[in-house]
């Protein structure tokens, strides 16, 4: 069977049924990948600080060998590795093709080595044109795209994104940014989640998400347009945790219709204690410390007394005004706010409140 070379999207619509192999170094890897690809490194770190230091020092030549004695090695090793992904694979989904998807980081040697290797024991391989980079590189085009979007905006503790979950099982197209950053945005954002992935990784989830969106939308209708398809998304600042929204697809959010969800402060507090008032007081102790400056050392003395005092209800509550006003300075600074707002009167929160979204 022949090696095919494909562009990015054929890569990627190859992708959502094939398992995708990154033969990059581990740290490489680690950084940013494609969602879902699995890691199958040709050279160890080590291996590759080698090769490159080989090719700057000495020649291009030498550092082919180095590089050619390290996969003699993995030769051995790498069918075992592919076949136990494989093997996971067939037991946790059913897969059973013999397709395998290949990249490295421009679509050289090592990405050609694997496909040549695993092309000898009868898997039909497809290696991605230019590699990672190209991919990355596509990744950023698709924020400079124009989208249909819906903003659910609301001050903290206005259940937002259990609204936005709500939306979705009644079958709205829906992209949960908290979700991808494993972060829920305030400075208690990362309590009891996973670590966040890299800015770049973010990137690549969220532009991973927008493309499969485009793709569902077409169903083969070619003149459907991309602007068709409304994306339900959470109002955000630019930055969720440590990552980051790309500025020009943030700016898109900031310009499109934003549905606020208006929920009485006593409720909104209610919810807050509701979920977070279990997480152990020295972890809300150092969330507080987090922004003590722009708090006030008053108002963190009293919050940190509060929480102490196991007083959650009052602690949380000088919390919500905060970030009340915060999100308030933040409304006055949306550009078309006149136009774009639209209240949404709410008793309590509730996924109830979807309801009162589905036709706007």
């Amino acid at each position: 069977m022949p090696i095919e070379r494909i562009d990015v999207e054929n890569f990627l619509k190859l992708s959502l049924k094939n398992p995708v192999l990154d033969v990059r170094s581990p740290s490489e890897y680690i950084h940013a990948h494609l969602p879902a690809a699995f890691s199958v490194p040709v050279f160890t770190d080590e291996q590759r600080a080698v090769i490159g230091t080989a090719y700057v020092q000495q020649s291009r030549q030498t550092a082919v060998d180095f590089g050619l004695n390290y996969f003699s090695e993995r030769m051995k090793i790498i069918p075992a590795d592919v076949l136990n992904i494989l093997n996971q694979l067939k037991k946790d989904t059913g897969f059973s093709n013999n397709t395998l998807l290949i990249h490295c980081w421009r679509g050289g040697m090592r990405s050609d080595a694997v496909a040549w290797l695993l092309n000898l024991y009868g898997y039909k391989i497809y290696l991605l044109k230019g590699g990672y980079k190209a991919f990355r590189r596509w990744s950023l085009d698709q924020f400079e795209k124009r989208y249909a979007l819906k903003v659910l905006g609301g001050f903290t503790g206005s259940g937002k994104t259990e609204v936005l979950k709500e939306l979705k099982r009644k079958g709205k197209t829906v992209i949960n940014l908290e979700g991808i950053a494993n972060h829920k945005g305030s400075a208690f954002g990362g309590l009891g989640e996973r670590s966040q992935p890299s800015h770049e990784m973010f990137e690549n989830m969220l532009a991973l998400e927008l493309w499969k969106i485009k793709n569902q939308m077409y169903n083969g209708d070619a003149q459907t347009k991309i602007n068709d398809t409304e994306i339900w998304l959470e109002d955000e600042s630019v930055h969720i945790g440590r990552v980051g929204i790309p500025k020009i697809f943030w700016q898109q959010m900031r310009n499109s219709p934003l549905y606020f969800l208006d929920i009485p402060f006593d409720e909104r507090v209610k919810y807050i204690v509701n979920n977070y008032g279990s997480f152990d007081k020295e972890e809300l102790i150092n969330c507080v410390l987090r922004i003590q400056k722009r708090l006030g050392g008053l108002n963190t003395q009293n919050v940190i007394r509060f929480f102490n005092e196991e007083k959650f209800t009052d602690a949380f509550s000088i919390l919500l005004k905060y970030y009340d006003k915060m999100y308030a300075e933040s409304l006055q600074n949306r550009e078309n706010k006149e136009v774009l707002l639209n209240k949404i009167d709410c008793k309590n929160v509730d996924i109830k409140n979807a309801e009162s979204l589905i036709g706007q």
